[in-house]
């Protein structure tokens, strides 16, 4: 199939010798008639050639009736991404879209020499291709002339504005001449694009590439539920199981990238990782290795999940689950890009299924679940890749049929093959135990929690309990990520004092229990232990032993007295516990021993205290004398704490 007349000349000499025989549909849209010389607002997914569409949609505008571009002066043409790789890759892009008609691009990212861009805009390029901020200083500085702009891309303008940048897009747009081309992507379009459309963009046409069922269809998506201690192991045998030319693992956090590319690296795997820590050197020697072939394992965070594109990406594997659907989608979007078919791999613990789940709906995906792949699996297909190896197929060589002959009369053939395949297996990583059947068939299946469903069901016990403050609501959870199981396979809970014991669901049993044993609890110092004899299967929380009471132990209890030493009472609260007891433990004093009640007798004199001195008034003021006052202390002159400051 030809491409359509409307693409220029030089372009299309260069999209045939990529290899081009069809166009994308964002492309087929953005060349059409109606198109010409207008402002565009275009909404395409990642990964639909985006790139060369709006580079064949600025070639008129750019060109005119030329076929090439004449001396480089004042750029014609400024494209704006949000990240240094974005921008980096969009010039490769543009170097042989416009190879053929001679164009000079630049770059002005951040992270490179400043002084370096300075000069190479000096010397003049028709396309400048740069991020908002160092665009902006460039403006500031008189190093970037805007004078003979007439076309500005805002490729991924949503993503610029989630990053904060409205405010230097804003100023770039102000400094552009008002009769340029405004050519908007973005892959939604929400009320802050439409807003930034409205005000730097003239009666632009409003473009939608892909319906939202269509814009996924070159991406297989699975989902692998593993349990949380079997993650990397479910990771490295993905990686082993579809021997991906090119992966991008993605992690959540700068530190997980570093953990697990540590652990792929000691594995034997070819890894390069990529994150917001690295210099732009560093960045962009990851992105290099990936592409000539030294590295075929990229851990990334979230900095590699818009606009990176990578030559023969097929797998993507989600090892932490991604926060929100749109980070999904642009993860996943790394493969399956311009018509090329791909694998999406969610990875997801078994007791962040319902999460999973969620992202997934929001996302509006059609998922198909996966089990992560086991050794026997992977070791069958090792052996079927090394009996149809190509090399065995080739003829042996002139210079090689001496040697061969020296061989085989030294050794028989059966040791050569047996060498031979041992040296095979050797130079392969590998794969890891991982438990197998743990997952149900669906994603979005649910086993019934009914009575009937445990009966006979299998008593276990932890070594938690009320001592412990056990509950059921931290318990629960535990006993699931231990077990491998959801919360419909434990039945009921029942918290004693030192232990507490659960009942499990009879076909999950097994499986429960297998688990335990290689996994342990996942708590220090906590136990999960079937409990075997029927003898021990509590039928009420009584039957597993008497619960403790605040009564005294049987004999005579001591009475209580206050005055009694403090070692007395600290006898008395070792022998009967901390609890305080109620009146009815205490017995009533012999009848001897009650008094009367005292008759009340006269107010009179205070009694003189001997040992302090006499007071002043210690005896009965005479009649028609008056009382004699207690004399005052005198006043002590008031210092001031500190002194005052003038």
């Amino acid at each position: 199939m030809s491409l359509p007349a409307t693409i220029l000349p030089p372009l299309a000499r260069a999209l045939t010798a990529k290899g081009y025989e069809t166009l994308t549909p964002v492309q087929s849209a953005i060349i059409e008639d109606e198109t010409a010389g207008r402002d565009l607002l275009v909404s395409a997914q990642t990964g639909s050639g985006k790139t060369v569409a709006f580079g064949m949609a600025i070639a008129p505008t750019l060109l005119g009736e030329d076929d090439s571009f004449g001396a480089a002066g004042a750029p014609l043409a400024l494209v704006i991404a949000p990240t240094r790789e974005l921008a980096l890759q969009v010039q490769r892009e543009l170097d042989w879209l416009y190879a053929e008609a001679g164009a000079r691009t630049a770059s002005a990212v951040g992270g490179m020499d400043a002084r370096t861009e300075r000069r190479a805009l000096e010397r003049g390029a028709h396309i400048i291709v740069g991020t908002p901020g160092r665009l902006r200083d460039h403006i500031t500085r008189g190093a970037l002339d805007m004078s003979g702009l007439r076309a500005v891309v805002l490729d991924e303008a949503d993503e610029m504005l989630d990053l904060g940048f409205r405010e230097d897009l804003e100023f770039i747009l102000d400094a552009a001449p008002e009769d340029r081309r405004t050519l908007l992507f973005s892959a939604t379009v929400p009320r802050p694009i439409a807003q930034l459309a409205k005000t730097f963009q003239r009666d632009a046409l409003r473009i939608s590439a892909t319906s939202g069922e269509e814009q996924h269809a070159d991406i297989d998506y699975k989902l692998m539920l593993v349990p949380a201690a079997e993650r990397e192991n479910a990771i490295i045998n993905t990686l082993l199981f579809f021997d991906s030319a090119n992966t991008i693992v993605f992690a959540s956090t700068r530190e997980g990238v570093k953990h697990l590319s540590a652990r792929l690296h000691n594995r034997g795997f070819d890894v390069v990782t990529l994150s917001g820590e690295l210099t732009q050197s560093e960045r962009t020697n990851a992105l290099q290795s990936m592409r000539d072939g030294r590295a075929r394992i990229c851990v990334a965070t979230d900095v590699a999940a818009r606009g990176i594109d990578l030559p023969n990406l097929d797998l993507v594997i989600h090892a932490d689950l991604p926060t929100n659907a749109d980070t999904l989608l642009h993860r996943s979007g790394r493969t399956g890009r311009a018509g090329r078919k791909g694998t999406c791999v969610i990875i997801a613990p078994m007791h962040r299924r319902n999460v999973a789940q969620r992202i997934l709906k929001t996302a509006k995906l059609d998922v198909s679940m996966m089990a992560p792949p086991s050794a026997a699996q992977i070791e069958a297909q090792y052996r079927e890749s090394i009996l149809t190896a190509e090399a065995l197929s080739r003829p042996v060589a002139e210079d090689e049929s001496e040697f061969v002959a020296q061989l085989l009369a030294r050794h028989s053939a059966e040791a050569i093959a047996a060498a031979y395949l041992r040296q095979q297996l050797a130079s392969r990583p590998a794969p890891e135990d991982v438990t197998e059947n743990a997952m149900p068939d669906k994603p979005g299946d649910k086993d019934p929690r009914t009575r009937e469903r445990f009966e006979g069901g299998t008593w276990f016990k932890v070594t938690v309990g009320r001592k412990h403050k056990a509950e059921p609501r931290w318990v629960l959870p535990m006993l699931c990520k231990a077990g491998n199981v959801t919360k419909t396979a434990i039945g009921s809970i029942r918290i004693f004092d030192t232990e507490s014991h659960f009942e499990v669901a009879a076909d999950k049993a097994d499986s429960f229990a297998r688990s335990v044993e290689k996994n342990g609890s996942g708590e220090r110092g906590v136990q999960i232990l079937a409990i075997d004899a029927p003898g021990e299967r509590p039928t009420s929380p009584r039957a597993a032993g008497p619960r403790p009471s605040n009564k005294r132990p049987p004999g005579p209890p001591a009475r209580y007295d206050p005055a009694a030493p403090r070692s007395e009472r600290s006898d008395r609260k070792q022998r009967y516990g901390s609890t305080a007891l109620g009146a009815d433990d205490f017995e009533a004093p012999p009848a001897e021993e009650v008094r009367a009640p005292r008759p009340d007798k006269p107010r009179g004199p205070k009694p003189t205290t001997k040992d302090k001195g006499k007071p002043k008034w210690a005896g009965k003021a005479a009649e028609g004398e008056p009382r004699p006052k207690k004399a005052k202390p005198a006043k002590k002159d008031h210092k001031p704490k500190r002194k005052p400051q003038v």
